[in-house]
């Protein structure tokens, strides 16, 4: 995978409730998830990216606004780079698929949304290929 996939997931209701399934999504290069809670529409978290991480990113509750960059210096990117961006909500079951040689920043547009995050590395071997760049970069996040 060399770019940014989105897999459709299925919604499902009826009397019982809701079923949010990804019937579609094969778990074979993932190696441990964890759960961002963001309790604030003004936190932008990021950017964030790895040269040999994989990252898969599901919105569980709320919704939220994802920025990608492919980054073609790790040690001095370029201020030009064009952000691709993507907007989850709990209303829509979908995973956005990131291969690896992306940064990503996070923010949520509404108050107490839960992004959930699968990732292809085990710590530590993930923060090895850890790599921060401010949140101002890339993106006017005033426009989300």
């Amino acid at each position: 995978m060399s770019k940014i996939e989105v897999i459709k997931g299925e919604i499902f209701n009826d009397y019982r409730g809701r079923i949010c399934s990804m019937n579609h999504f094969r778990f074979g290069e993932v190696e441990r998830y964890y759960f961002i809670h963001h309790l604030d529409t003004d936190v932008i978290r990021g950017w964030h990216g790895h040269q040999f991480e994989k990252k898969w990113f599901q919105c569980v509750k709320g919704a939220f606004t994802l920025a990608f960059v492919e980054i073609d210096d790790w040690d001095n990117p370029s201020k030009d780079l064009k952000a691709e961006i993507f907007h989850l909500s709990e209303s829509e079951s979908q995973i956005i698929c990131l291969p690896m040689g992306y940064a990503n920043c996070i923010k949520a547009t509404q108050k107490d949304s839960v992004l959930m995050v699968f990732s292809g590395k085990r710590v530590p071997e993930a923060y090895e290929d850890s790599w921060r760049y401010e949140a101002d970069n890339w993106v006017d996040w005033s426009k989300y």
